[in-house]
């Protein structure tokens, strides 16, 4: 019996063709998970600032944009038709479409490759196909190296996971440039070192969850001591990583001088989560999501500021 199987009768009853089409069209939205999109595209478009050197042309922004939107959506849709069965059993994700019935599996799945498709010609065809295939290699790496492979045998599932995270990087300098550069490749490691402590306070707080459907996220093998550690240490590299970008030249000064003062508010944050799981606190008092959510403003700033640079120099 699988963990959907398991759930409680009724919960996945109502048939698709019951719910109002408004509700079936969210659905179908909340299928490609807009909130983390629209993280992605904040690190893709300032990249594309960076490889132009001013503005790149606005039709390829809104290209890339679309196609990136698509890419995602379709990655993210096949995720939540992969991990429907722990979907059902965890508090954070049981409202999801394929959990509640809105949209049937048979559906969620044929829109995932669908999008999938889509995007990967879309890419080729109005970008070009270096970008398509950066697009592509993101999709298999999250929804076959990650979901499928990762997420349920290892702790460090969001460590490598991640790196389909980090691909709209490449995909944004290419997608201007029709190549890859150190520039690129610095900025995808910036955002490589910045997932684990961006997820990883999530994942304390849900722990509970993870724990209870078997999948292996460090909150859940590790203490809080020991998961705060590894915060700070990513953190350490992460910031590290992110000042590259002004020795090597591809910055003047307002960049570096963002870097440094978001960076060192971070460091602040992580060091003060870790205090507060040194002290053996718990719960509301342990404050773990003021770091995600600073997590979130962090890169946002960073990367306005990569595209903001290249106007001040």
């Amino acid at each position: 019996m699988t963990a959907v199987e398991s759930r409680p009768a009724g919960a996945l009853a109502a048939s698709p063709a019951r719910w109002p089409f408004r509700a079936r069209l969210m659905a179908f939205v909340a299928l490609t998970k807009p909130r983390i999109i629209e993280l992605l595209l904040i690190t893709t478009v300032p990249v594309m600032f960076l490889a132009a050197e001013g503005v790149p042309d606005l039709w390829l922004v809104v290209a890339t944009c679309l196609g990136g939107y698509l890419s995602a959506g379709g990655a993210n849709a096949l995720n939540m038709y992969i991990d429907r069965d722990i979907d059902a059993l965890m508090h954070r994700t049981e409202q999801r479409p394929l959990v509640t019935g809105i949209v049937s599996p048979r559906e969620g799945l044929v829109f995932g490759l669908t999008l999938s498709v889509v995007s990967t010609v879309w890419f080729a065809v109005l970008v070009n196909p270096l970008s398509a295939a950066l697009s592509l290699l993101a999709i298999l790496f999250y929804v076959v190296g990650y979901t499928m492979i990762l997420k349920r045998r290892t702790a460090q599932n969001i460590v490598w996971g991640g790196i389909a995270g980090c691909m709209p990087v490449f995909i944004g300098w290419s997608a201007v440039t029709n190549s890859v550069s150190w520039a690129s490749l610095i900025l995808f490691l910036v955002i490589f070192f910045w997932t684990p402590p961006h997820y990883w306070p999530l994942s304390m707080k849900v722990k509970d969850d993870y724990a209870r459907v078997g999948v292996p996220m460090l909150p859940v093998v590790a203490s809080n001591k020991v998961v705060a550690r590894q915060i700070v240490l990513y953190s350490w590299v992460m910031v590290a990583v992110s000042l590259l970008l002004w020795p090597l030249g591809y910055t003047g000064w307002f960049y570096p001088a963002v870097a440094v003062v978001v960076g060192a508010y971070w460091m602040r944050e992580a060091y003060a989560l870790q205090s507060r799981a040194k002290k053996g606190l718990t719960g509301a008092k342990l404050k773990e999501m003021r770091l995600f959510h600073w997590s979130i403003t962090y890169v946002s700033l960073l990367f306005l500021a990569v595209a903001a640079d290249p106007f001040l120099r």
